[in-house]
């Protein structure tokens, strides 16, 4: 176990699709902050099956990794790793939200604090997404800010929809149909409103302020964060220079390194069928009214 002081953690809420690992890359920008990607996936993707970090190493031979498992836990094994896999089926779970109480809670939480102090920074990044899982650092006490990323459910479904390759893998990612995509996207936002009644501080971002105004975005969100006041210079209007990154898992973005262009993807609306739209439109408009992606029309 690491003695180390505490670290903050910043953790990124929403359902995938929604522009976390953008956020968290922008983030892992900042001095002092180091994103660590989908911590969550960490155990059966990194530990058991070796797939890539975000520099590009497998992540059993990756020098930051190897590094954080030796402080936090003498080194990672299968049996760690398998252990956690059981854990978060049991504890880490949306339908627990309103009681997450477990006898193996603390258990499962010592872990992630562990690992997020052993990686050395002040501020770590934890883009896992799932509410449960922030739900479960509140209870156990972990310093946690959350941010809950929202993105229209319109352009989130036709994101799922879409054929993407895993760099890791070369297998095609999950692909969802619009339906189950709105009831996760309404459930994963449900589960994280409830949060603050349980303690915790969340702040909300929408992708599309974002990618409206990146530089205004960021420094606010900092602010609110309790970070010193950001320095941009990676940032030149809507150009960003992203350096390398240590992200455990992930969207593809995280692999890139050098210059990116931030441009509102907006090809939902075109390319989602009006039948797929209408079906979106019916199963999220509660939330969807909420968080200001009124009307149906394209």
């Amino acid at each position: 176990m690491t003695d180390r002081a505490s670290a903050q953690v910043i953790y990124l809420g929403g359902l995938g699709r929604s522009g976390t690992t953008l956020l968290e890359r922008l983030l892992g920008e900042l001095p002092g902050v180091t994103p660590l990607g989908e911590v969550v996936h960490l155990w059966d993707r990194g530990v058991l099956a070796g797939e890539l970090c975000g520099c590009g190493s497998a992540f059993p031979v990756c020098p930051f990794w190897r590094q954080v498992g030796e402080r936090a836990f003498g080194g990672w094994t299968p049996r760690l790793a398998e252990r956690m896999v059981a854990l978060r089926r049991s504890i880490d779970r949306t339908r627990r939200i309103a009681r997450i109480a477990h006898p193996d809670l603390a258990e499962y939480t010592r872990a992630y604090r562990s690992l997020y102090d052993a990686a050395g920074a002040p501020v770590v990044v934890d883009s896992s997404k799932h509410a449960s899982l922030a739900r479960c650092l509140v209870a156990a006490g972990v310093d946690v800010r959350i941010v809950h990323v929202v993105r229209d459910p319109r352009a989130v479904a036709h994101s799922w929809g879409r054929t993407v390759r895993r760099p890791e893998s070369g297998q095609p990612m999950t692909r969802w149909g619009p339906a189950r995509t709105a009831l996760h996207w309404s459930a994963q936002n449900t589960a994280l409103e409830l949060l603050p009644g349980h303690g915790a501080r969340v702040t909300r971002l929408r992708y599309e302020d974002l990618l409206a105004a990146p530089a205004e975005t960021l420094t606010g969100l900092a602010r609110r964060l309790g970070l010193p006041e950001p320095e941009l210079s990676f940032l030149d209007g809507r150009t960003v220079w992203l350096g390398p990154s240590h992200t455990a898992s992930g969207n593809p973005m995280r692999f890139h390194v050098g210059r990116v262009e931030l441009r509102r993807d907006d090809s939902w609306r075109s390319g989602l069928p009006d039948a797929h739209r209408r079906v979106v439109n019916a199963l999220t408009w509660p939330l969807r009214a909420r968080y200001g992606y009124w009307g149906v029309a394209r």
